[in-house]
C-alpha cells in the first residue's frame, strides 16, 4: 500500500500546483490514496498584519473542501482520493477550531502545532523567535502544547510531533521525557501519528519523529501513518520509499489510514 496523507498547495500561500495536479502526479507514480491535507485558515492572528502567505484564506475553505470532493470523485478507480485538513492546534481557540472541523465532511484531520503564541516555530522566517528564549522552556511549552492537541479529540493524528526540531535549535539537556510524555497523550486519547519525512529536506536532516520516538511508538503500539509533506507537486512521495524502510526495521506492519474519521489499518 503506497500513501501519501500529508500534501499542501497553492491556496495555503507558500506552496504551488492545484489539487489536481497532485492528484495526477499520485496516479503517476503509482500511490493507491493521496491525502489532500491544506493548512486551515489562521484563527489568532491577522491575516491582513501577520506574516504573508501562511494559510488558505477563510473564504477558500468550503471552495478547498468542494474541489477535494470534486476529484475525489473525478478520480474514483484511478486513485483514492482523502480529504483532510491539516488543522493547527492553538490554546485558547477550540472552539473556533471545532467548529472547522466539525463543518467539513473530512476523512482526516491532522493536528499539528506550529504556533507557541504567535510566533510560528516553523516557519523560516521567524527563526530569531529563538533568541534570547531558554530552549528547554521552549521544548516544554511546545510539548505541553501537543499533549493537550491530543486530548481535544479534535483531530485524527498527530502531525510531525517533534518538528520542534526542525531548525537545530535543540536544548542541551535531554529531552526524552517531554518526548515520551507527548506519545502517551497521544496513546491515552487512542491517536495515531505520523513519519513525515519531510525532515530530510530540512536543516535538522532528520524525519519526524527521530527513530528513537517511533521506536517508542511502537511500544506503545501507536497506530502510524505516513507523509512527504510535500509542497509541490514533483515532491509527492518524496522519500517516503526510506520512511517505509526505516518503519519495518523499527517494526511496523501496517500504516493507518482514514475514510469519514475512521482508522483502517493496511498492510504495507
Amino acid at each position: 500500500m503506497f500513501i501519501d496523507y500529508h500534501t499542501h498547495h497553492a491556496r495555503c500561500g507558500h506552496a504551488v500546483g492545484s489539487l489536481e495536479e497532485y492528484v495526477r502526479k499520485g496516479i503517476e507514480i503509482g500511490l493507491a490514496q493521496i491525502g489532500l491535507s491544506d493548512h486551515m485558515p489562521l484563527l489568532h492572528v491577522d491575516p491582513a498584519t501577520y506574516y504573508p502567505e501562511m494559510a488558505m484564506p477563510m473564504e477558500e475553505l468550503p471552495r478547498y473542501v468542494e474541489e477535494c470532493l470534486a476529484l475525489k470523485e473525478k478520480y474514483k478507480g484511478q486513485i483514492d482520493v482523502r480529504v483532510g485538513l491539516e488543522g493547527d492546534y492553538i490554546e485558547g481557540q477550540e472552539e473556533k477550531i471545532e467548529t472547522i472541523i466539525h463543518a467539513y465532511p473530512f476523512d482526516y484531520v491532522i493536528g499539528s502545532v506550529h504556533f507557541l503564541g504567535e510566533w510560528d516555530i516553523t516557519d523560516f522566517r521567524q527563526t530569531h523567535g529563538w533568541e534570547g528564549k531558554n530552549r528547554m522552556k521552549v521544548y516544554e511549552q511546545y510539548y505541553d502544547a501537543v499533549a493537550k492537541a491530543a486530548a481535544t479529540g479534535f483531530y485524527d493524528y498527530i502531525g510531525h510531533i517533534d518538528v520542534i526540531k526542525r531548525f537545530g535549535f535543540k536544548p542541551e539537556e535531554d529531552v526524552t521525557h517531554l518526548e515520551n510524555a507527548a506519545l502517551e497523550a497521544v496513546k491515552r486519547h487512542g491517536m495515531a501519528i505520523e513519519l513525515n519525512a519531510s525532515g530530510l529536506r530540512m536543516p535538522v536532516e532528520e524525519m519526524f519523529p527521530s527513530r528513537r520516538m517511533l521506536e517508542y511508538a511502537k511500544q506503545l503500539s501507536i497506530p502510524i501513518t505516513i507523509g512527504s509533506d510535500a509542497h509541490q507537486p514533483e515532491r509527492l512521495g518524496q522519500y517516503l520509499d526510506q520512511a517505509r524502510a526505516v518503519l519495518k526495521d523499527v517494526g511496523f506492519s501496517q500504516l493507518a489510514t482514514f475514510e469519514r474519521r475512521k482508522l483502517v489499518l493496511v498492510d504495507f
